[in-house]
């Protein structure tokens, strides 16, 4: 079987398993950081969970499956429910993304330890395949964590910048939310994002390898 189907049949799998598990965990982190702030309004819509069904949207999961990049249903969050409403949706917005760079390092783990596992018992082609399903997992959450943390709307990223905006400033920048919204889209079809988020995702491959040093000195010692 040729090289580029299998890898076409290791990219659809794990896309699928990306739609089932970053996408729902990064909805319910937004639920159970805004949950913890005051605001219920996620808990009592049934969002608080891990169930996909709860946050696939149809469009994102198509997206996801076809392009390596989706979205969800956003999470409701009313921040009159916090007690400092900015800091509130700060936080509760920073929450998805992070999961997904939590998630994305878990799978750098078993990336580097099913490799070496393959290597020491004779490059077995079980434990290589697997090694390729975990890269190809911590490549699709790191461009989720990353895509979700550019300052630009419907992006998490922009709860996080407009903190820093005095009222009128943002409520003057999301009277034009949704031309932003189309034009980021125009921008994703067109490639003009990819440059730029591939310099970022690097540095956050660069940043991994490091935190996963551990992995390598263990192996190395246990291979010699």
């Amino acid at each position: 079987m040729p090289n580029q189907v299998i890898y076409l049949m290791y990219s659809t799998v794990v896309k699928l398993i990306v739609l089932l598990t970053a996408l729902p965990l990064h909805e319910c982190a937004h639920a159970w950081v805004a949950d913890k702030l005051g605001d219920h309004t996620a808990r009592y819509q049934g969002r608080l969970t891990l169930n996909p069904l709860r946050h696939l949207d149809p469009m994102g999961a198509i997206l996801m499956l076809v392009a390596g990049f989706g979205w969800a249903k956003p999470v409701p969050i009313n921040a009159r429910n916090f007690r400092n409403p900015k800091q509130g949706m700060a936080l509760s917005a920073a929450a998805g993304p992070l999961s997904n760079l939590l998630l994305a390092y878990v799978c750098a783990i078993l990336y580097k330890v099913t490799a070496y596992a393959g290597l020491g018992l004779g490059d077995s082609w079980m434990l290589s395949s697997l090694s390729d399903v975990f890269y190809l997992m911590m490549s699709l959450n790191v461009g989720l964590a990353v895509f979700n943390l550019l300052p630009i709307p419907p992006l998490d990223g922009s709860r996080l910048f407009t903190v820093f905006l005095p009222p009128r400033q943002y409520f003057q920048l999301m009277r034009y939310e949704r031309y932003i919204q189309i034009a980021l889209f125009a921008a994703i079809f067109l490639g003009l994002l990819n440059r730029p988020l591939a310099i970022i995702e690097s540095w956050v491959y660069q940043g991994f390898d490091f935190l996963t040093g551990f992995v390598d000195i263990i192996a190395r010692a246990l291979l010699l």
